[in-house]
């Protein structure tokens, strides 16, 4: 099959994946069956080789290079709408920042080098493991008894995403804070202060500009270590990539007008103070260490989960859930007893 045909297979099992919390009952279960066939089909057809290395590139591509650059071409294209929506307002612009389209143009392109490192480092640990050394992959991709007609098993690729989140935050952090911030970070720390923090606020692609040594300890490592350690399903680690692509894609936007599913706006607020202050703080993308450690600046996780809590009126609806359960009960309570006494009557 053709490279073209080869991408657009990988695509399909996604699509209605991502799609499902917003269909119908029937639809999802046709969906799913689409999504199963599919993925079968693929697995069967492909070797670990071809998957590990298309799948995250296309994923990588649509999910962060390209929304990125069109976030950057309406920035620089339309600054005078674009200023309105971002949180620190004409200064983020990227075309207003030090060092003008000349910087722009070295950080996209040092950007897309390290994703592009990326793929290529992790199908590069692929055919060193199963085509040199002939071992079984990394990643689990064909059938077997835990993954039933190359698919994972749904509780499990639920709780392994879970893990993944969990590792990839733990360790980001900590490399982060102690290995690119910390004063005994030695070439790793000099390198990140002069390559990502030389961008003072932040647009998309910064959040891959970095030296390449410092983008894989910092961004691959702790994505690809736990899902290789717990030999993941490639299913789940494709949710990751998504989820981590789209993650750094909104994050380091700079734009005040984000989605407030996991506190992206927060998320945002957090990266644009860790660029601003040079990394003081803020060393964690969900906050959470952060916030545990005391090395959060301005507004912490938790000012962030009370105010969405406030927004969607939680307490609120709690309270009317506990009001209606108790109301259901009492309604439940009387009819017993009206049954009750007719019985006795």
């Amino acid at each position: 099959m053709s490279l073209s045909g080869l991408l657009t297979s990988l695509t399909l099992p996604l699509a209605p994946f991502f799609a499902i919390p917003m269909l119908s009952s029937w639809s999802t279960s046709l969906n799913l069956i689409f999504f199963s066939l599919t993925w079968t089909t693929i697995a069967a057809t492909y070797s670990p080789l071809q998957l590990e290395f298309f799948a995250p590139l296309v994923l990588r591509t649509f999910l962060y290079i390209i929304p990125s650059a069109i976030f950057l071409l309406f920035d620089l294209g339309v600054p005078s709408l674009a200023e309105q929506i971002k949180a620190q307002r004409e200064y983020a612009l990227a075309g207003r920042q030090k060092g003008g389209r000349r910087k722009i143009v070295h950080v996209v392109s040092w950007s897309i080098f390290n994703v592009l490192l990326g793929v290529a480092l992790q199908a590069g640990l692929e055919w060193l493991v199963t085509d040199v050394l002939q071992f079984r992959s990394l990643l689990m991709i064909k059938g077997s008894k835990w993954s039933l007609n190359h698919l994972p098993n749904p509780w499990g690729l639920f709780k392994h995403v879970i893990l993944g989140v969990v590792l990839r935050n733990l360790l980001q952090y900590y490399i982060h804070l102690h290995i690119l911030h910390s004063p005994n970070g030695g070439v790793l720390s000099s390198w990140h202060q002069r390559w990502h923090h030389s961008v003072r606020l932040p647009y998309s692609f910064v959040a891959a500009y970095d030296h390449p040594a410092c983008y894989l300890v910092h961004r691959f490592v702790p994505m690809y270590l736990p899902a290789v350690v717990f030999r993941f399903h490639m299913m789940t680690y494709l949710i990751l990539v998504a989820w981590f692509s789209l993650e750094e894609l909104f994050t380091y936007s700079g734009y005040s007008v984000l989605p407030s599913t996991i506190m992206l706006r927060g998320m945002a607020r957090r990266t644009d103070a860790h660029m601003m202050s040079q990394g003081e703080g803020n060393f964690g993308p969900l906050g959470l260490l952060d916030w545990a450690h005391g090395t959060t600046l301005g507004r912490d996780v938790v000012d962030d989960l009370k105010a969405e809590m406030e927004k969607h009126d939680v307490k609120e609806c709690s309270e009317r859930a506990v009001e209606g359960a108790g109301k259901a009960a009492n309604g439940v309570a009387a009819k017993l007893k009206r049954r009750a006494k007719k019985e006795r009557s």
